[in-house]
């Protein structure tokens, strides 16, 4: 069934030589034939670090109110903030992935590869930014989160 809830980190596959589903984790790229019970695990990365994907909407009040989409951005801080609402509300109701939101719509040059910036430390990222990712259990996505660049939404996958 399409609509199958799975645990954080995982997609169901079709395997072109069996034509049975499988199940594959999306961090460490392991697969499986039985259901998983439990979110995926990313292979950790060095002790203090995170890593995170996030999806970035800028307004006129942002430090830098440009990106590689938009050369003069003029919505406000809540037309930026309902946007970002609607694209959380995309992922977590399952009509879209964070990936290909990121991709399509996020105003950081991370858009490119799905909002993946890697793993970082304490210190790497504005405060407000820093103190949500580090917040998250791997899996989950965040509450909108505004910063002096715009308006985020952010997803710890490590």
């Amino acid at each position: 069934m399409a609509d199958e809830q799975l645990p954080a980190g995982w997609e169901k596959r079709l395997s072109r030589s069996t034509g049975q589903h499988y199940y594959l984790n999306v961090y460490t790229k392991d697969s499986q034939w039985d259901r998983p019970e439990k979110p995926a695990e990313p292979e950790t990365s060095c002790p203090g670090q995170v890593q995170c994907s996030h999806l970035l909407v800028k307004h006129e009040q942002s430090r830098r109110p440009s990106s590689w989409r938009e050369d003069k951005i003029t919505r406000t801080k809540d037309e930026a903030l309902e946007l970002i609402k609607s694209y959380r509300e995309q992922i977590v109701s399952g009509r879209a992935s964070f990936a290909e939101l990121a991709q399509k719509y996020s105003d950081c040059s991370s858009a490119k590869r799905g909002g993946d910036l890697g793993p970082f430390g304490k210190g790497a990222m504005q405060i407000p930014f820093e103190q949500a990712a580090f917040s998250l259990k791997i899996g989950e996505l965040s509450e909108p989160v505004h910063t002096d660049s715009g308006v985020h939404i952010i997803l710890r996958t490590g």
